[in-house]
């Protein structure tokens, strides 16, 4: 492989992880899926390569990483938000149904 198309490969990669932040930040979790699995031959190309484990190559790893370690925070987050929004859901449902039960016992 020449090194034009490995530069390309990595910085494409960066692209990619960089705008599945963003879109991660917006909630457009589906899009950050689908670009995942456009990203995954890019991927496999990198390791089959094994781009990483060259010397030179060693920075791009670093800000690959961190741009990795960076989408999964914020998609941790966002599952965090989820979790806390099915919570009040259940507890609002849980709610209306001790007023259904309540409605029920006085009519009855």
């Amino acid at each position: 492989m020449d090194k034009d198309r490995q530069v390309w490969l990595l910085e494409e990669l960066q692209k990619s992880l960089r705008r599945q932040a963003e879109l991660a930040r917006l909630g457009k979790v589906a899009e950050v899926e689908a670009l995942a699995l456009q990203t995954r031959g890019i991927i496999e190309e990198i390791g089959s390569a094994g781009l990483f484990r060259l010397a030179q190559y060693r920075q791009q790893l670093d800000v690959v990483q961190g741009l990795y370690r960076d989408l999964r925070l914020i998609l941790g987050n966002q599952m965090d938000e989820i979790r806390r929004e099915l919570s009040r859901i259940r507890k609002g449902r849980q709610a209306v149904g001790v007023y259904r039960e309540s409605i029920r016992i006085k009519e009855g």
